[in-house]
């Protein structure tokens, strides 16, 4: 027989409450929302019954806050205003030249550039012919550049 220590949980009584239920939180632990009229006994029963299911959800929510905190560990460092400004000069200087250069190429006409710092795309053209960079494409290296432009 395995012999564990009982989970820790936070009680919730309810006088509308019909049944038992366990929730896991990431901030709060095990809840265990229970009508006001089922003894303790029932209650601790019920949660030592559903203690893997329990240990379980909880080493996910560990996995889920260590996956997080990695990533936030290893992001990048934020840019500041003058950063992105700077990129964005730089983006300006470059891209309208390899613009016209694969325009050429390919046989395609634009009407204008502009260079933004976007959150999700590195580049779009409107049906007018307005074509949108990001200027974080200036921290990638130059094919992908080219890939954007194409």
């Amino acid at each position: 027989m395995n012999h564990t220590s009982p989970l820790t949980y936070q009680l919730v009584r309810s006088g509308r409450r019909k049944t038992l239920a366990i929730e896991i939180s990431p901030d709060k632990g095990v809840i265990v929302r229970a009508p006001v009229w089922v003894p303790l006994s029932e209650i601790d029963k019920f949660v030592s019954d559903r203690r893997e299911w329990i240990m379980r959800c909880m080493q996910k929510i560990e996995n889920r806050k260590a996956e997080v905190m990695e990533k936030a560990r290893n992001a990048p460092p934020r840019l500041t205003m003058p950063e992105i400004r700077e990129l964005a000069d730089q983006a300006m200087k470059l891209i309208p030249d390899r613009v016209e250069y694969y325009a050429k190429q390919i046989g395609v006409s634009y009407r204008n550039i502009t260079i933004r710092n976007q959150r999700s795309r590195w580049g779009s053209c409107s049906s007018k012919g307005t074509l949108n960079f990001n200027c974080l494409l200036m921290l990638t290296p130059p094919e992908v550049i080219d890939s954007g432009i194409v």
